[in-house]
C-alpha cells in the first residue's frame, strides 16, 4: 500500500523537502477547518508569497528550483491536493471543500510586492502551477470536483463533462490515473459505491411510484378517493417512455419467455465445456445477431461482425475455450462495437448502431456480452470512458446520442448487476 509517507509510486525517492511539505499538510489538515486549509493551500501553492511558515516556503522554493521540477512538480502538487481530499472525503460535512480546492487553480495568483530575491522562484511556481492544469492529474481532480458538486448539472456550463456525477461506472476510469495512489483509489471506490447505491434507490422508488400511479388509475378505490401518491422524479435523463421501455427490455422477456439473463445462461450451456475457439466464435456470432434487427443486420452489420470475429485470434482457432480466451474474445468484440484506443478512438460502429437501432437495442448487445463474461464489464466501462473523455468538452446537445447511451447503460447495469428488487418491473 502506498501512503503519503512512503516511496513515491513514480519510482523515485521522495526529497526531504517534499516529505516536509507532506507532513506539514498532514499535521494542519487535522487542526484546521476546510476554509482555513484552502486559504493555507492558496497562499503556499497559488500565490507563492506570504506563507507564515518560513521553513516550508523555503522547502517549496527548493523543489521549484530543482532540475526535475518540470517533470516531478505535477506529481508533488497532485499528492498535496489528495492529502486534503482524502481527509475531507471521510467527513461528509467537509466534502464540498473539494470542489473549492480544485477551483483554486482557476484563480489568478496574488503575489504583489515580490522582492527581487523571490521574484524568480515565485514566477517559476506560477508557471509550474499553470502547467499542472494541463495534466491528466488535474483533469481527474476536476472530474472529481464535478462528481461532488451537486449543482454542476444545472449551472451554465452545458458540457458533457458536467454529467460525470451521473455515471458511477465511469469513476474508476475517469477519476483515477496511472499515478493514483492507493488512498485515491479507495476514495473513488467509496464515492462510486455511494453513488451506485443511491441510483438504485432512486430508480427503485421511481418504479414503485409508477406502478402505484398506474394501479390507482386502472383500479380506483371508491372508499378512499382522496389518496395522494407523492410523485417521484425520474432519476435519469431519459424520457419516461424511454426509461419504461429500457426497464422492460433489460429485465422483462425479450425472446418468448426468456430474459437477457436466461438467454445468456442458455447460450453458455449450449456452448458446452471447452469448445474450440473457432466453434465458439461461430456460436457467438449467432448469439449477437439474434438480437439485431434483420433490416439493419442484413444490410451490412452481420457481415462486418462475422469477418471481424474470424480475424480475432486466428492462430488459436483450434485451442479449447477457457476463461482466458473468453475474456480476450469478448474484449476484442467490445473494441469493434464501441471504441478501441484512447487517442482518436475509432467508434464509427457504435454511432452507427445507435443511429440505426437506438440506444436501448445497442446497449442490449453490449449487455449480452457482459452477461456471458462478467469479467469484461470493466472493459466495457473503460470503452465508454474513452468516449466520455473524447467528447468531454462538447455540449450535451452536440452529443445527445452519447448522453442517451450513457443513461441507458446505467439502467442496464443497475438492473442486471445491482441489488434492486425487480419484482415490480416484472
Amino acid at each position: 500500500m502506498v501512503t503519503e509517507h512512503q516511496m513515491s509510486r513514480y519510482n523515485r525517492p521522495i526529497m526531504r523537502e517534499e516529505q516536509m511539505i507532506y507532513d506539514h499538510l498532514l499535521h494542519w489538515i487535522e487542526q484546521e477547518s476546510p476554509t482555513e486549509m484552502i486559504a493555507r493551500f492558496q497562499t503556499l501553492f497559488i500565490n507563492g508569497v506570504g506563507y507564515p511558515d518560513h521553513e516550508i516556503s523555503q522547502a517549496l522554493k527548493k523543489i521549484v528550483g530543482s532540475d526535475l521540477a518540470t517533470e516531478d512538480f505535477r506529481y508533488i502538487l497532485n499528492r498535496c491536493c489528495h492529502i486534503l481530499i482524502n481527509r475531507w472525503q471521510t467527513r461528509p460535512q467537509s466534502q464540498l471543500a473539494i470542489p473549492q480546492l480544485v477551483k483554486l487553480f482557476e484563480t489568478p495568483p496574488q503575489a504583489f510586492g515580490i522582492s527581487a530575491t523571490h521574484s524568480h522562484s515565485v514566477k517559476r511556481l506560477h508557471s509550474l502551477t499553470s502547467q499542472f492544469t494541463e495534466t491528466e492529474q488535474y483533469l481527474t481532480l476536476r472530474r472529481l470536483a464535478q462528481v461532488l458538486t451537486e449543482a454542476a448539472e444545472s449551472q451554465g456550463n452545458r458540457s458533457l463533462g458536467t454529467l460525470i456525477r451521473r455515471y458511477p461506472y465511469l469513476y474508476e476510469h475517469c477519476l483515477l490515473s496511472d499515478e493514483s495512489t492507493h488512498e485515491q483509489q479507495v476514495t473513488v471506490q467509496k464515492i462510486q459505491l455511494i453513488r451506485q447505491k443511491q441510483f438504485e434507490i432512486d430508480l427503485s422508488q421511481y418504479v414503485t411510484y409508477q406502478v402505484r400511479r398506474s394501479h390507482s388509475t386502472q383500479c380506483p378505490n371508491p372508499a378512499n378517493p382522496q389518496r395522494i401518491i407523492v410523485p417521484v422524479t425520474n432519476p435519469t435523463l431519459l424520457s419516461e417512455q424511454d426509461l419504461s421501455q429500457a426497464l422492460r427490455h433489460y429485465v422483462g422477456k425479450v425472446e418468448g419467455s426468456r430474459t437477457h439473463k436466461d438467454i445468456a445462461l442458455n447460450f453458455m450451456t449450449h456452448v458446452g465445456a471447452s469448445p474450440s475457439i473457432r466453434s465458439f466464435k461461430d456460436d457467438l456470432y449467432q448469439y449477437i445477431t439474434a438480437s439485431v434487427d434483420p433490416a439493419y443486420g442484413n444490410r451490412k452489420f452481420n457481415n462486418q461482425l462475422y469477418y471481424y470475429l474470424q480475424g480475432v485470434l486466428p492462430d488459436s482457432s483450434h485451442q479449447r475455450l477457457n476463461d482466458f480466451w473468453l475474456i480476450r474474445i469478448c474484449n476484442h468484440l467490445l473494441n469493434f462495437l464501441v471504441a478501441d484506443k484512447p487517442q482518436s478512438p475509432n467508434h464509427f460502429m457504435f454511432i452507427d448502431l445507435i443511429t440505426n437501432l437506438g440506444p436501448i437495442a445497442t446497449i442490449a448487445i453490449l449487455l449480452k456480452i457482459v452477461l456471458i463474461c462478467r469479467k469484461v464489464r470493466p472493459c466495457l466501462e473503460r470503452r465508454l470512458s474513452i468516449l466520455f473523455s473524447h467528447y468531454e468538452m462538447s455540449t450535451r446537445e452536440a452529443v445527445e446520442w452519447l448522453v442517451q447511451a450513457l443513461e441507458t447503460l446505467n439502467v442496464a447495469l443497475t438492473t442486471n448487476f445491482g441489488s434492486m428488487n425487480l419484482a415490480l418491473i416484472h
